[in-house]
């Protein structure tokens, strides 16, 4: 049966009571955003600013200028300098592993879990931005069926099943699977989880959101934000 699901998290997850709440990043910390970024996708490819001035045709001073968060550059001279770091631009703007990585320990993760503590939720990656990707653990307790909340049109789910079983209900049709597993189905349509077994099911789920707006009717924004709160994803 569907449950209403609550947030849970490990108390040492607020221990920054100090931080200053998220907002919307003015312009000069974008400009820093851009200068770190630039800085950290040099130093990996051990290029000197001498040498990426040569491969990117960019100058070096206008390239120190960037990095320093003293100039703001264009479109077209960030281009020239992806293309000879070998990334797109939009490594320029990433908010999160901005040294290359980011570790996200499980202790200090939030769970978003079922009032009846039968399915819960685990968001696998950075919370601090907009992503065209969600990675989710899931846990479901023997018995337990997990009504899915009906996606935008367009969201796929890509799921694998790590531990136990797990009956897949897509519209009318079912589909059980073994550890190991993985099913894919779009997000749009009625579907639930159920595990069978008699013991707890672990499963892994990437949801990749739809890219453009659809054309047909979308979820109403109160679905949007319901289905943010059951998966502890920004609205």
């Amino acid at each position: 049966m569907h449950s209403p699901l609550a947030l849970v998290r490990d108390p040492s997850a607020d221990a920054d009571t100090d931080a200053a709440p998220r907002s919307a990043e003015p312009f000069d910390a974008l400009e820093q955003l851009v200068g770190v970024n630039l800085a950290r996708l040099r130093a990996e490819r051990q290029l000197s600013l001498d040498a990426l001035a040569r491969a990117s045709g960019v100058s070096r001073a206008m390239l120190a200028q960037i990095e320093s968060a003293r100039s703001v550059p264009s479109i077209k001279v960030l281009c020239k300098v992806a293309a000879a770091l070998k990334v797109s631009v939009a490594a320029f703007l990433r908010r999160h592993a901005t040294n290359g990585f980011e570790h996200l320990p499980a202790e200090r993760s939030a769970r978003v879990v079922s009032a009846n503590g039968r399915y819960s939720v685990r968001p696998l990656y950075p919370d601090d931005e907009s992503i065209a990707a969600e990675f989710h653990e899931l846990r479901i307790a023997p018995l337990h069926t997990e009504a899915g909340i009906r996606r935008t049109p367009g969201t796929t789910v890509n799921l694998v099943v790590s531990d136990g079983t797990l009956e897949v209900s897509v519209h009318d049709q079912r589909q059980l699977l073994a550890t190991g597993d993985a099913i894919v189905f779009d997000a749009d349509q009625p579907h639930s989880l159920r595990n069978p077994g008699d013991t707890e099911a672990r499963a892994f789920r990437v949801t990749l959101r739809a890219e453009t707006p659809p054309r047909w009717q979308a979820p109403a924004a109160g679905v949007a934000r319901d289905e943010a709160a059951r998966e502890g994803v920004p609205g």
